[in-house]
């Protein structure tokens, strides 16, 4: 009996011990699977399965070069192990997993690890350094680390972000911001961050504020002159002044040729030079040059005279008239024949007008129907009635001495109606005057040289005519005589 169930056992031990044999023949296939990318100190896992294995399994998780890191083994097929590392600056390399079971091995795929390292200490640099540079020229910022890999970076001016798409000021290449021809625009405050990211986690590094400036190229500078009264005293004072340009610039003022005073000005692009001054006296030919570290430039020269007010004063009246040519304005202009500095003064029948302790500004209205313009020259009289009319004169003296004496203008009749109002002539625009009655010297001309080639006309048709005649007398004679 013993010996039939030992019979019957043999077969399946039989069995066994050919599947045994057969399994071991099988390939083993194992699969990796683990991070591409990781950080530097972080920790990762590697994970390897023989899916085709139903024997206990023995892996090998395996570096570069065939160096042998770990072994695991897994007591049942198709069973998953995992390799867990801490990333050094060694980890990066390529892995794979080396698979056994029952006598046969298997090698699985590789996976390159590559190590980011974090960004840090991230600043930014500039050329040229400091970053201070003239319009029109080439600046480039860089975004430099003391550490790190798999970098990106980003740029924000004036804290916002730059990007090649929404700013056509700037160019993004690399680590680097370029600015190839820099406007005064591009002044302000940049800084830059750097950054790395792997899978959903992003770490990254921002550097400090850095102040671009741009400079302006200074202008021509121009040069006036002014003089002023105290007591018995002149005194005069010479303005330098550029309408553009980056302070700080240096002004200097040459008379004759020759510097005789300078400074800087650290605030403004204006500089003020006193001087010695007498009216009615040549005091040289004054020149001013305004330096920087690029240029040196030179104004025209002016020549240090001040003409006291004299000569002829006289005042002229032009009448305004709206679209419809009803009388809109009258417009009063004061001429004086020499001065270099007058001060203008105007008056109704003898009455000062307007106030003259009213500050003078470019248009300056001084009550609701006057105003002033062109440094007083200019009376306008922007409502017309009763009130206006009469005799208009101005008056001009020395602006710098209140007490000198004042030269006046024959009085100019404005006249002014309801008649007037209504009745004036046609115009063709608001600012055209009424025809005057007394001819301009062209029309004279006009009409002489008229009068000359009609005579001209005249006098060479009675020449052809008496030339005709005495032919046709000449014939007549000629045929008498046969």
């Amino acid at each position: 009996m013993r010996n039939l169930q030992t019979l019957n056992v043999l077969p399946i031990l039989a069995l066994a011990s050919l599947f045994i044999k057969i399994s071991g023949l099988i390939s083993l296939q194992p699969v990796l699977t683990g991070p591409d990318l990781a950080y530097l100190s972080s920790r990762v896992a590697f994970r390897c399965v023989a899916p085709a294995s139903s024997l206990p399994v023995t892996y090998e998780l395996m570096g570069e070069g065939g160096v042998l890191i770990a072994t695991h083994t897994a007591p049942e097929g198709n069973q998953t192990v995992a390799f867990f590392l801490k990333v050094t600056a060694t980890s990066e390399g390529s892995y794979h997993c080396r698979a056994t079971a029952g006598g046969s091995t298997g090698v699985s795929n590789s996976i390159k690890l590559s190590v980011v390292t974090p960004a840090s200490h991230t600043r930014v640099t500039s050329e040229p350094f400091p970053p201070v540079a003239y319009e029109r020229s080439r600046v480039v910022l860089s975004c430099d680390v003391t550490k790190g890999s798999h970098l990106s970076y980003t740029w924000f001016f004036n804290r916002k972000e730059v990007t090649s798409s929404t700013s056509s000021f700037f160019s993004l290449t690399g680590n680097k911001l370029v600015m190839g021809k820099v406007i005064p625009e591009h002044t302000g405050y940049y800084y830059c961050m750097a950054w790395s990211r792997v899978q959903d986690i992003k770490r990254f590094s921002s550097s400090a504020e850095v102040h671009v400036t741009v400079k302006v190229y200074v202008s021509k500078p121009s040069i006036s002159f002014s003089i002023s009264k105290e007591g018995a005293t002149y005194t005069g004072n010479v303005t330098c002044r550029s309408t553009r340009g980056s302070p700080p610039v240096n002004f200097s003022l040459s008379l004759d040729d020759r510097e005789v005073a300078s400074l800087t000005a650290t605030e403004s692009l204006a500089a003020w030079f006193p001087v010695a001054m007498e009216p009615g006296r040549d005091m040289g030919v004054a020149r001013c040059r305004v330096k920087t570290e690029v240029q040196e430039l030179m104004s025209e020269p002016v020549t240090l005279e001040v003409v006291p007010v004299g000569g002829d004063v006289k005042a002229e009246v032009e009448y305004l008239f709206r679209a419809d040519s009803t009388l809109a304005a009258a417009r009063l202009s004061c001429r004086v024949s020499r001065g270099t500095f007058p001060y203008v003064s105007w008056l109704l029948n003898n009455s000062v007008l307007p106030s003259e302790t009213q500050v003078d500004t470019h248009v300056q209205p001084v009550l609701s129907h006057y105003a002033l313009a062109d440094q007083r020259r200019t009376l306008l009289l922007a409502k017309l009635g009763r009130e206006e009319s009469g005799y208009y004169r101005c008056r001009a003296r020395d602006s710098y001495d209140d007490s000198g004496p004042w030269v006046e203008s024959a009085a100019v009749l404005v006249r002014v109606t309801e008649r007037t109002l209504n009745s004036m002539p046609r115009a063709t625009s608001s600012t055209e005057t009424p025809p005057k009655p007394v001819t301009t010297t062209t029309e004279v001309i006009t009409i002489a040289f008229c009068c000359f080639l009609l005579l001209m006309l005249a006098v060479g048709v009675v020449i052809v005519y008496k030339m005709f005649d005495r032919e046709k007398a000449h014939a007549r004679t000629a045929t008498t005589k046969l």
